[in-house]
């Protein structure tokens, strides 16, 4: 008996709580589902919090058919990567970009080789996928220099739900108050610029209100070198109330939203960047280096800068700052963009880009080596050997190309 629908499911290395690509893996899924789909979101890896919607990538290599069509979320090179590329099934790439790895040299070596790999995974993709989806224009634009002959946009569509929660009251005693809060949301790693936002800050504490604290919000993990730089930076320029909290909570997230007086992003390389429709949804002035993703993502919203000289931020941030009607004029701005970009029909994205793809021509069977499958139970079992025989798998011999023991349980 023939099914009522195809299965169409998603593969993606992690499912991270809370991240973007999290959220559109998660609306994607209600999507399919409504539309009458069988889907399950098939990982490598996912927050503790998410893992009884996931299936282990692993256990479905045996049961997915031709028939099926597989939405591949690629962000970086990984085994749910790899063998998702061996699959017989139909595949749709949703691109999420991967950071240029130079902006990781002497930060952070494994990010710089994961990135570098990452790139270069892709590229075979190029005849493997019916369809490569860019999660924004800059994203699509990407994939067409590559190569890839059949591109779109399946935009990000915020899911806001995360920020409609009790402000947590710690962050309003700290710094609700006469000050101006300065915020800017998102990992501190160099790509993203924080060092920068710590110069433009300390412009405008010189030139213009001393009283003016930063708040830096996102996660720093794996990045120690990079922070304790940060740090010498703010005291070699002798900047003042400078916050960096590290990853918050949702309720520590929305309270930063309602204390903040200007958004003020950096940020070099960015695929979209979430965080600014997420200023936007609050109500909170943004101001962006036009760069990348940036001008896109805001639409017409906002304030985009193409400086980095402190000075000339720093002036900007105070015609801002200082003037009700221009910081009205920016938040009318905003509205409207933030209003354009959630009455995209993203269900219906998503039903015509699957459809479009179910109705195509098939293309040939994906060319892997011929020892994959073999190499991939191999790999299986290592893995098994390293999760319940810790000492005998740091017992094993290393191959002459491995770097460390704990190399072997990441290597096909």
């Amino acid at each position: 008996m023939s099914r009522v629908a195809p299965r169409v499911h998603q593969i993606l290395a992690t499912l991270g709580y809370g991240d973007a690509i999290g959220n559109e893996v998660l609306g994607i899924t209600r999507a399919l589902r409504a539309a009458g789909y069988t889907s399950e979101i098939i990982v490598e890896t996912a927050d503790p919090r998410l893992e009884d919607l996931t299936i282990d990538y692993r256990d479905v290599v045996d049961e997915l058919t031709a028939d099926d069509l597989l939405i591949h979320h690629f962000s970086l090179g990984s085994r749910a990567s790899r063998t998702a590329f061996a699959l017989p099934c139909r595949m749709m790439l949703v691109y999420h970009n991967i950071t240029p790895p130079e902006y990781f040299l002497g930060v952070h070596d494994q990010l710089v080789r994961q990135c570098y790999h990452g790139r270069r995974e892709l590229l075979p993709y190029r005849s493997r996928c019916d369809l490569a989806l860019g999660d924004s224009e800059f994203n699509r634009q990407e994939l067409e220099a590559l190569g890839f002959p059949r591109t779109d946009v399946l935009p990000v569509v915020p899911d806001f739900s995360h920020l409609e929660t009790t402000p947590d009251p710690r962050i309003a005693a700290a710094f609700d108050d006469e000050w101006t809060n300065i915020l800017f949301v998102g990992r501190l790693i160099p790509n993203k610029r924080p060092d920068n936002v710590i110069r433009y800050v300390h412009a405008y504490q010189a030139l213009y209100q001393r009283k003016t604290r930063l708040i830096l919000a996102g996660s720093y993990g794996g990045f120690d070198t990079y922070l304790a730089q940060l740090h010498r930076l703010i005291a070699d320029l002798g900047v003042h109330d400078v916050h960096i909290l590290g990853q918050v909570s949702n309720e520590e997230l929305t309270a930063l939203y309602d204390v903040a007086d200007l958004f003020l992003c950096a940020s070099e390389h960015e695929g979209f960047c979430v965080p600014l429709i997420e200023a936007f949804h609050k109500r909170v002035p943004v101001m962006a280096y036009a760069a990348t993703a940036v001008p896109a993502t805001m639409d017409g919203g906002g304030v985009l800068y193409d400086t980095t000289d402190p000075r000339r931020v720093a002036a900007l941030m105070h015609a801002t700052l200082a003037s009700v009607s221009r910081e009205n004029t920016i938040l009318a701005s905003q509205d409207a963009a933030l209003d354009r970009l959630l009455a995209r029909d993203f269900p219906k994205l998503v039903r015509d880009f699957v459809a479009g793809v179910l109705a195509s021509p098939r293309l040939p069977a994906p060319a892997v080596a011929p020892d994959f499958w073999q190499q991939f139970r191999l790999a299986d079992e290592l893995e098994a050997v390293r999760q319940t025989r810790p000492a005998a798998f740091r017992a094993l011999p290393l191959p002459p190309d491995a770097g460390t023991v704990a190399d072997l349980g990441h290597r096909r």
